[in-house]
């Protein structure tokens, strides 16, 4: 276990019973039912527009639901909390902070005490692979770096559940590749549920526990595919990914 596992939280169960959502008036979700399990990753997948962001949204407690009931671990999501997190495509970060007070603002809010946030943020630095670079600004940054900085920042206020949105989908390839396996370390060493959105089939084999398909608001539960394990490159998903493009081709 790294240093900074120490605080290691617990994933937190969500629920979606019956959900209709719109976005700027638009009904894009309707009547989604889907439980996502403690600790687990579940990635949502689907044509552009069926909705995976705004549900996203709806489990941060960003915007509620026009009907159906948003659940974490029971109790009905009325609002943001510190225990569900955001990790956005767009690293979202603080341009006039450095590194490490980007990562003491998450400590801050979380309410660590001032003594202790310098420490902990220096430890999320190494853990991320970013030693050396804690009083850089993000504009110093290439974007899987400043990637890097924004997962150290979601993780570091110790959510029990953490929304990720297409956080890597900017990336080149090989940072992606790099971003994908520090994702899983590090979910590893800090344990949460994450729920990550993506239109990249295989990103989403790699990563998920559980695949989500999502249609268009006639159908907004196409497939829920269990993934093979252990997360590795070399196992044969062949199939599966032939599930999930078939069951894409359907919610389009």
């Amino acid at each position: 276990m790294t240093a900074a596992a120490t605080t290691a939280t617990r994933g937190m169960r969500l629920e979606l019973d019956d959900v209709h959502l719109s976005y700027t008036g638009v009904p894009v979700v309707a009547g989604l039912t889907l439980t996502v399990e403690p600790g687990e990753i579940l990635v949502l997948t689907g044509p552009s527009g069926c909705g995976k962001s705004t549900v996203l949204r709806a489990l941060a407690g960003l915007l509620a639901p026009a009907s159906g009931r948003v659940l974490a671990d029971g109790e009905e999501v009325t609002g943001t909390s510190r225990d569900r997190g955001m990790v956005f495509q767009d690293s979202a970060l603080l341009p006039w902070r450095t590194v490490r007070s980007n990562i003491e603002l998450a400590l801050a809010l979380r309410g660590e005490p001032r003594a202790g946030r310098r420490e902990r943020a220096e430890r999320w630095i190494d853990e991320v692979g970013l030693t050396g670079f804690a009083d850089y600004l993000p504009k110093s940054l290439s974007g899987g770096m400043r990637q890097r900085v924004q997962l150290a920042r979601g993780l570091a206020g110790a959510p029990r559940a953490v929304m990720m949105d297409e956080p890597f989908a900017a990336l080149d390839t090989q940072t992606r590749a790099a971003m994908q396996r520090l994702l899983i370390d590090t979910w590893r060493a800090h344990p949460t549920t994450i729920v990550f959105v993506t239109h990249d089939v295989d990103e989403a084999l790699l990563l998920g526990d559980r695949v989500a398909v999502l249609g268009r608001a006639g159908q907004p539960l196409r497939a829920l595919l269990d993934v093979p394990q252990p997360r590795s490159a070399d196992v044969d998903r062949r199939a599966l990914r032939s599930e999930i493009i078939a069951a894409l081709d359907h919610s389009s």
